[in-house]
């Protein structure tokens, strides 16, 4: 048996896999005993995408080369106007050409 797999690392994966789970099925079962939702929880649900859309775009852009801002700085342009496949798209192709032309 490898370093990895002891049993220690074993119940450590199981427990975290029971704490993941009971975190993920409390919050639907906490939400379908509301017969309405409160406003507070509302807004507070609301604001949880733009909140994990920051957790995953502010380290690439904060670590990033030019080439990953040139093509954030492009992507957010794009979105203002148009939906999210050419967003991506554009971001995209900023990106490939940069590094193809800087390296």
């Amino acid at each position: 048996m490898s370093e990895f797999f002891t049993p220690y690392m074993t119940l450590l994966i199981l427990v975290g896999a029971v704490a993941t789970y009971l975190t993920r099925i409390g919050g639907y079962l906490l939400m379908s005993r509301l017969k309405n939702v409160p406003p507070r929880v509302d807004a507070a649900l609301n604001a949880v995408p733009a909140a994990v859309l920051t957790t995953l775009v502010a380290p690439a852009f904060f670590s990033g080369g030019l080439d990953v801002k040139v093509a954030m700085a492009v992507s957010l342009v794009i979105g203002l106007g148009a939906s999210s496949i050419p967003m991506l798209i554009g971001g995209w192709i900023v990106v490939m050409l940069m590094r193809q032309l800087i390296g």
